[in-house]
């Protein structure tokens, strides 16, 4: 109970603050509108037309009984489309990937199919660089393409050998033929399944404004105002904790029964619901106002909340603990959020800005929040999409939290 009473007393103290409104909401909404409407993307004519990421498709193997199947279930894709490139510019495929201009490339090589179907060992070539956002999920979508095509194949094979154990032995020209057949009807059923879910919006709102909505810079501005805020916000409370520790506040309070631990945790746990309130209205307004569809996976984006939250709090009990002076709170809380804003892509996608800018991007802990978020928002991916950068959120918190405990100092 003395948490809670110590978290509810450092509440009150921020509320009392008008300048804590403007930070904790009228900020972020602008912040929000106006990377929204300045930096929305500029989509390609062929973006426009299918908006799924690029895959180059080299095919080598073009009589084989799976290339043609392949190829059918990369265009089945809702993530990726694949583009056809010639042969002779496999040597190319690594430069086009590295501009940009292909997400990936999938090459197959020749014989593959034969080598599957007669159980030898082959792998597609895949090109990609797994260090934009965009690489990772043509690599994932293509892994779950070749996962049906694999299991096809695998599905015919244990039907052959189903029907062989009923009728006995088979001539070879029928156990191709039947192998043929089941492997067709497998394809088939991935490409034409029995069930689908259609997602209607019950509001009776156009269509076509949705969509304009979805392609929009909101997507990108939403979610990283909400990072970047995450970590300004925390002024207030980081202020509180240094200006306690100032008035000695922090050592009267030892001499009641409260104990150390408790007074961390109350301040930690104030710090954490700040960051989590004001997380909840800037989805609530991302969600209803700026048509960023953050409900279509509600609990994989309350997993990010409260990884962000605790991130965010942690840095901010880091911030008190080295601050000495209020100068020094607002400009350690000023270089974090313009450091983890600028580089972690709250700003603009890291995809666009190159892989070096990428690969250092993702050192730090926000550009994981945002890609949290966006494979959610963004790229339609599922709850799986974001155990990954939510780990690593924890690992971050952990860690500044220990920092933040052994510099932390009650005098």
């Amino acid at each position: 109970m003395r948490i809670l009473d110590l978290a509810y007393k450092d509440i009150q103290q921020v509320l009392r603050d008008w300048k804590s409104a403007l930070f904790l909401l009228v900020m972020p909404i602008l912040f929000t509108v106006f990377f929204g409407l300045v930096f929305g993307p500029t989509l390609t004519a062929d973006q426009k037309k299918d908006p799924r990421l690029p895959v180059g498709w080299i095919n080598q193997d073009p009589e084989g009984l799976l290339s043609g199947s392949l190829e059918s279930l990369l265009n089945q894709s809702d993530v990726i489309r694949p583009v056809l490139l010639e042969a002779e510019k496999a040597d190319q495929a690594g430069a086009l990937v590295d501009k940009g201009e292909l997400a990936a490339v999938v090459r197959m090589p020749p014989g593959y199919s034969q080598a599957i179907v007669s159980g030898q060992p082959a792998s597609l070539a895949v090109i990609a660089n797994q260090t934009t956002t965009s690489g990772r999920t043509a690599v994932t979508a293509l892994d779950t393409a070749t996962g049906r095509l694999l299991g096809a194949v695998e599905t015919a094979q244990l039907s052959v050998e189903t029907y062989q154990t009923r009728v006995g032995v088979m001539e070879d020209a029928a156990r191709e033929a039947y192998f043929l057949q089941s492997y067709q009807a497998a394809i088939l059923a991935w490409n034409q399944p029995p069930l689908t879910i259609k997602v209607q919006p019950a509001t009776g709102s156009d269509p076509a404004a949705n969509q304009a909505i979805k392609t929009s810079g909101f997507t990108q501005s939403s979610s990283g105002m909400i990072v970047q805020f995450a970590v300004f916000g925390l002024i207030n409370s980081a202020m509180l904790l240094m200006v306690e520790r100032k008035t000695r506040c922090l050592q009267r309070l030892l001499t009641t029964p409260i104990r150390r631990a408790e007074v961390i945790g109350g301040h930690v746990l104030a710090m954490f619901l700040v960051v989590f309130v004001q997380e909840v209205i800037l989805i609530i307004l991302g969600q209803y106002v700026f048509g960023v569809d953050y409900l279509r996976q509600p609990l994989a984006i309350l997993i990010m909340m409260v990884v962000l939250a605790l991130w965010a709090s942690s840095l901010g009990l880091l911030i008190g603990a080295l601050a000495k002076r209020e100068d020094q709170v607002i400009v350690l809380s000023l270089i974090a959020m313009f450091l983890f804003s600028a580089l972690g892509g709250a700003w603009f996608p890291l995809d666009v800005a190159g892989k070096a800018f990428s690969t250092v991007g993702h050192v730090l802990p926000s550009a994981w929040a945002i890609d949290g978020f966006q494979n959610i928002i963004l790229r339609g991916l599922g709850i799986n999409s974001v155990l990954f950068p939510a780990g690593l959120l924890l690992a971050y918190s952990l860690a500044f939290f220990l920092i933040a405990i052994w510099h932390f100092k009650f005098e």
